[in-house]
């Protein structure tokens, strides 16, 4: 399998791309929006805590992930049973990736705009009607919580990636890594939204998007490669 760094290396640089095609998109318009209510006190600390709240959800749900990869092969005795599951996680992961760029229709799933329903739009309303710095924290938490494409396809990943652990502590931990790695990885783009508090700013988000897509794409193939040499 490939190294835990490089496989860290492929989430921050995922998590980065991503950031600039889609979460400006996504998350962009919440961080305006209640920032610039704030704007007086400086956006700084606000975006800090969002996004701490944010990839904390990350890591929990990671982790989870990565456990469950790990009880999935323990719990698959039959060797071709076995490959057989890593196999259909890496043909997930690769057609995530088609989806993200478009190349398949996932769009419902893949859509750049903020759209909350149920209970994460509930939620949402009422956290945000709180004045204070400090909300951004437990509003990160929450909408780390948000239906996203993207994160989907790293989550999945980090299930695939918890596949190879030897226990399930391993598997928790390396999927809550994964998603600490991605993350980290799409806080520039948000932060500087927040600052700019502008989104038409930035023209080449398809590209940029385009080349994250690439990065799942070829992290998938290389799952089912492995997959088949297991």
């Amino acid at each position: 399998m490939l190294s835990t760094e490089s496989l860290y290396l492929i989430y921050i640089s995922t998590g980065f791309t991503v950031g600039f095609g889609h979460c400006i998109g996504m998350c962009g318009p919440i961080v305006v929006s209640l920032t610039l209510s704030l704007s007086e006190k400086g956006v700084i600390l606000p975006t800090f805590l969002y996004n701490s709240g944010r990839i904390i959800t990350y890591m929990f749900m990671g982790a989870v992930m990565g456990a469950t990869g790990s009880f999935t092969v323990v719990a698959a005795n039959i060797a071709s049973l076995q490959k057989a599951v890593m196999v259909v996680a890496g043909i997930l992961i690769v057609t995530m990736g088609l989806a993200m760029s478009g190349w398949i229709p996932l769009g419902r799933v893949f859509g750049d705009h903020f759209n909350p329903a149920g209970i994460i739009s509930k939620g949402f309303s009422k956290l945000s009607r709180v004045k204070s710095t400090t909300v951004f924290f437990p509003l990160g938490l929450w909408l780390g919580l948000l239906p996203c494409g993207p994160v989907y396809t790293a989550l999945i990943g980090a299930a695939r990636a918890g596949m190879e652990a030897k226990t399930a502590i391993e598997g928790a931990a390396m999927g809550m890594g994964l998603m600490l790695a991605f993350g980290v990885g799409t806080v520039p783009a948000i932060v500087l939204v927040a600052k700019l508090a502008d989104l038409g700013w930035l023209k080449a988000r398809k590209t940029i998007y385009t080349f994250s897509s690439i990065l799942i794409i070829l992290l998938g193939v290389y799952f089912i490669i492995r997959a088949i040499r297991y």
